[in-house]
């Protein structure tokens, strides 16, 4: 394999909505990428409205100004809008005739709104291992993958499941850099429902789960701490990032390096 090397950088600007794909980002305070699942979308009781709850929001398209400042909208049976992300007021209102019911937006802009609160850093997958993944689903290509696994980092040159040697036993952190920031990996990341959705329609693929789980174990590398396992619906790396200065970036082409484990 050749060095490892950052290939494609996804940030996800509205949790559960569209990806992204930037040649190079910084980072918010908290250690996420900068404007990653910046906005959340929440009902009046304030429940999470996202993908895991919410299978139509998958039939939402959203396309998004080169600075993030704006945000337009589209979806069958609705007009299509832009609006500006400074103010919030008329994406809702636009959100609450989709769902027809009110919709907040919020923005996070410390650390967004992460799955994991412990390791809000970007996940990180290698193209070898969305390639192996979708050899088990005949229909799906690696591209197909990465919009339903939605990893904000891939990397070229690791051999399938590569990143699984980037975390330890349970409590440890395994560091590494890619240019000049320091990551630590935590763990690999649990799947939810959304890869069993066809990201553009929300149609359920049944056997999905169970067939991605099936098939992890069967190839589960030997570099991989099978006690992080406590099931195979798992794949792609949850991360943090050890930011030395508020400017700090990665960018496309970028090698990933191993660092003394801590």
């Amino acid at each position: 394999m050749s060095a490892p090397t950052l290939s494609e950088i996804w940030i996800y600007p509205i949790k559960s909505l569209d990806g992204v794909r930037v040649q190079q980002s910084g980072f918010a305070p908290g250690g996420s990428l900068a404007f990653d699942r910046r906005w959340g979308l929440f009902a009046e009781n304030g429940a999470v409205v996202n993908a895991k709850r919410e299978p139509r929001i998958h039939q939402i398209r959203s396309t998004f100004a080169a600075d993030f400042s704006t945000v337009t909208l589209s979806a069958a049976g609705q007009l299509a809008a832009t609006f500006p992300l400074a103010d919030l007021t008329g994406f809702a209102q636009w959100l609450t005739g989709f769902f027809g019911q009110p919709i907040e937006v919020r923005e996070e802009s410390q650390v967004g709104f992460p799955d994991d609160l412990d390791s809000p850093g970007p996940t990180l997958i290698s193209r070898a291992s969305l390639v192996e993944i979708a050899s088990w689903f005949p229909e799906l290509s690696a591209e197909d993958l990465q919009r339903r696994l939605r990893a904000n980092l891939v990397i070229d040159g690791l051999h399938a499941f590569g990143e699984d040697q980037l975390f330890g036993p349970s409590g440890t952190r395994v560091p590494f850099r890619i240019g000049d920031v320091a990551f630590a990996g935590i763990n690999p990341c649990q799947r939810c429902a959304v890869p069993t959705r066809d990201p553009k329609t929300g149609d359920v693929w049944k056997r999905f789960q169970l067939e991605f789980a099936r098939r992890r174990e069967a190839t589960l590398p030997a570099w991989a701490d099978r006690s992080r396992f406590n099931h195979f619906y798992r794949a792609a790396l949850n991360t943090v990032t050890e930011l030395t200065n508020t400017g700090a970036k990665i960018a496309v082409g970028e090698r990933l390096e191993l660092e003394d484990a801590k």
